[in-house]
């Protein structure tokens, strides 16, 4: 058996632009053979889908799976909303949000999870799927919730099948209540959620970072202040960011809560189920967030390529 070098498989990345363990992967199945291993790696999809992989992918999907104490929201991006209405994609993204509640919920585990009956892993699926439709795609992020008792929702916004969406939320109830009517109150959180995108569920959530940016900000605009007065500004308008941000301080948008705020509501669900029912998470997926998309002058591209514009020779 031929021995497979650092320097072998740096060629083979070189040639194919595949990933450092699919390239080592493919010399060991073909006993070192650098042509061979590229055909292995065209065959299973891997090469050309390593050379889409600089391409943006920020259009695609937002998968959830919720059937009662778990629940997973997925993100699958792809290049074009036009692939987002692929049956194949679509079904991948589904099937992907129910592999994930038999995960630990990271993308690790989820990319190394097997569809039911197959050997085929959720990583490989997606290369295939890349490979077949030619775009570049990304399994972006997922995140599981669970509760000991009690009920974990969902809700998609303006979805385009059964939990596909651009935005999918989820939120967890954690009591000995009913059921039905944990369902009913966490559909109407989390409906909220993807209105207000809440930072957190109380202020003890909100991030670090968030909080010193907020300070800072309330910190220069009254810069010059004696000591004592600014610390009383920062406190006063950290409270006030509290209720503006935090989704047990927000009143809700909901038409039948008449404005009370979720930690009012919560109270009244208590009193009716005569159990404690505490909100113990929220995640909200907005597709593409935070990704940074290539912008392109359409027209000035196909000019370019046409020719148009050019000065004669």
């Amino acid at each position: 058996m031929a021995t497979i070098t650092a320097a072998l498989v740096k060629e083979l990345r070189e040639k194919t632009g595949a990933g450092m363990m699919d390239c080592k992967n493919a010399l060991a199945e073909v006993d070192g053979d650098i042509e061979a291993a590229i055909d292995w790696l065209r065959k299973k999809g891997l090469a050309k889908a390593a050379k889409k992989a600089g391409r943006t992918a920020a259009e695609g999907l937002v998968a959830v799976e919720s059937p009662g104490h778990s629940a997973t929201v997925v993100e699958v991006n792809s290049e074009t909303d036009f692939v987002a209405r692929n049956q194949d994609f679509q079904a991948f993204a589904r099937e992907a949000a129910k592999i994930a509640l038999n995960t630990d919920g990271t993308i690790e585990a989820l990319e190394a999870a097997h569809f039911p009956g197959s050997t085929t892993t959720v990583k490989d699926k997606l290369q295939e799927l890349i490979a077949t439709i030619g775009e570049n795609m990304t399994l972006r992020r997922v995140t599981k919730l669970t509760v000991g008792k009690g009920y974990v929702a969902s809700y998609v916004h303006a979805p385009v099948a059964e939990g596909l969406g651009k935005l999918g939320v989820l939120v967890a109830l954690e009591s000995e209540g009913d059921v039905d009517a944990l369902a009913t109150l966490g559909s109407q959180i989390a409906k909220h959620v993807a209105a207000m995108n809440p930072a957190a569920v109380d202020a003890a959530g909100v991030d670090a970072s968030t909080l010193e940016r907020e300070s800072a900000i309330l910190r220069e605009k009254n810069a010059g202040k004696p000591d004592h007065v600014l610390a009383k500004i920062v406190e006063s308008g950290l409270k006030s960011f509290y209720k503006e941000n935090t989704l047990l301080d927000q009143p809700s948008v909901i038409p039948d809560h008449d404005g009370k705020t979720f930690s009012q509501l919560l109270k009244e669900a208590e009193s009716k189920l005569g159990k404690p029912v505490a909100i113990k998470g929220f995640v909200r997926y907005a597709l593409g967030e935070g990704i940074e998309k290539e912008e392109t002058d359409f027209a000035a591209e196909v000019a370019a390529q046409s020719g148009v514009g050019k000065k004669p020779e």
